[in-house]
This record gives structure tokens, sequence and C-alpha cells, in this order.
């Protein structure tokens, strides 16, 4: 099938650019190796560099339609993309500017840098320092997760689905890189604040209320479920003849 069929079919005939950019990534995977053995049918591999061109040049796509058109499933379709993806040595940039300005949340261009600073920090000095060096950040998906969460902070909608799209990642991985960021930078990428649980004590020993097993007994508090119990004391009743005279005294006391 021609490559301006199937870009008709994924509503991107109007893009002259990117079927032109399609073009030649196809070309140049059929140069530098054999796409039979990532089993990678011709009009998927056609789909997969319309799709790696629309992300370089940041145009959203339907990857739904894509996984129909190209007749694979969306795990494996998924699996083909980053496989060719990484054959081509293609490395999808996304600008925050330009996120920005597609979606419309410009005001918060400087809080995603901010964000993405606490962000690397804190997750790297919690890394041991020798994974530190290999750690990568460069990937879409950070910084697609740290303009979708800033959004949200700032109540401004922002299409999820679209965005993923962009990144070229999937919905578990993007999730996934959320969570992590929202545990770490909370008080950056956080909504609302987190309803503490009541059985932790107001002081420093909060990190230690959240892992029991690494408080130590000096360093003071317990929590309910393993601090000591307290005894139930069942309310005295008073006997008959008591209830008479503490009546009759109350009666005589208003007569």
């Amino acid at each position: 099938m021609d490559l301006s069929q199937i870009a008709k079919k994924l509503g991107l005939s109007d893009s002259k650019l990117i079927i032109r950019k399609a073009a030649e990534l196809r070309r140049f995977s059929d140069l530098q190796f054999d796409c039979s053995v990532i089993r990678v049918g011709e009009v998927a591999k056609a789909v997969i560099c319309l799709e790696i061109a629309a992300t370089r040049l940041v145009v959203v796509f339907d990857r739904s339609c894509a996984v129909k058109l190209s007749g694979m499933s969306e795990r494996a379709y998924i699996r083909s993309y980053n496989s060719l993806n990484n054959g081509l040595g293609v490395k999808v940039k996304l600008d925050v500017r330009e996120l920005a300005i597609q979606f419309g949340c410009v005001r918060i261009i400087p809080f995603v840098g901010d964000g993405l600073k606490f962000y690397k920090s804190r997750f790297l000095s919690s890394l041991p320092a020798s994974r530190r060096a290999s750690a990568d950040f460069t990937r879409p998906v950070f910084t697609a997760a740290a303009f979708y969460l800033c959004a949200k902070k700032h109540k401004l909608k922002v299409d999820k689905i679209k965005l993923i799209e962009l990144c070229g990642t999937s919905e578990s991985e993007f999730s996934s890189v959320s969570t992590t960021m929202k545990d770490l930078c909370h008080d950056v990428f956080g909504v609302a604040k987190e309803k503490k649980d009541a059985r932790e004590v107001k002081s420093n020993q909060d990190l230690l209320d959240v892992l029991p097993c690494k408080r130590k007994p000096e360093d003071g508090g317990y929590l309910s479920d393993d601090g000591p119990q307290m005894t139930s004391i069942e309310p005295e009743v008073p006997t008959s003849q008591e209830a008479s005279t503490r009546n009759g005294t109350n009666l005589t006391h208003w007569c």
C-alpha cells in the first residue's frame, strides 16, 4: 500500500512534510536492517514510520487507528514501534514550550521546568552512587508526565491520551512515571494534601510511622496497632435503690 494512502486513512493526508519524512525513515530502515527480524510487515512499518515522523514534528497522531490499520495488537504494535524507533536511532524530543502552545497551557511553562529539576535531584539522591551515572531523564515521557501533572495542579485540561501519543510511550509507562513524580515531589506536582492517617504522630516521626519496622523504641511515639491497648471501662450502673434515692432527692429538690 502506498504511503500517501496509509497517511490518508490516518488523517495525515494534508501533511506532506510528515509523509516525506516517513518515506525517508522507511527507506533508511530498509537499508539499516531487516524489519522481518522484529516481525514488522510492510504496512505496519509504513504506519510506524508515519507515527515517528508525526511525533518528531509534534503533530497529534491517532495511535488507536494506527494499531487497527497495522493489523497488530496494541502491545505488539508498541513493541515493534520501540524496536523500529531504536533501530533507526531516532530520539523523540518534546519541547515544553511547543506542548504548552499546542494544549493552551503557556502559563505553566516555568513550573514544568522547575518540577523536572526537583524530580531529577530527588530521584538521583534516592539512588545508590553506583547507579546515578546511568540514570537517563532524556526520554520524552518524563517531560510529558511533568507537563500533565503541572497542568492538573493548575486546573488546566490536557488530553492525556494525545499527550501519551506525542511522547511515543504506553499508558502504563506514563502512569508509572507520573506516580513516581507525585510520590517524590508531592509538594510540586500534588493536587491536594494527602489525608494523614490518624495514627501518625505529629512530629518528625512521620516518616518513621510510614515504615513501622524502621522505628526504634527510642524514637518515641507508637501506632494504635502496635502500641499499648487501652482497657475499656464499663460505666457503673446504679442499683434500683440508689436510683430511687436519687430520684427522690431530685423530686424533693424541685418540690
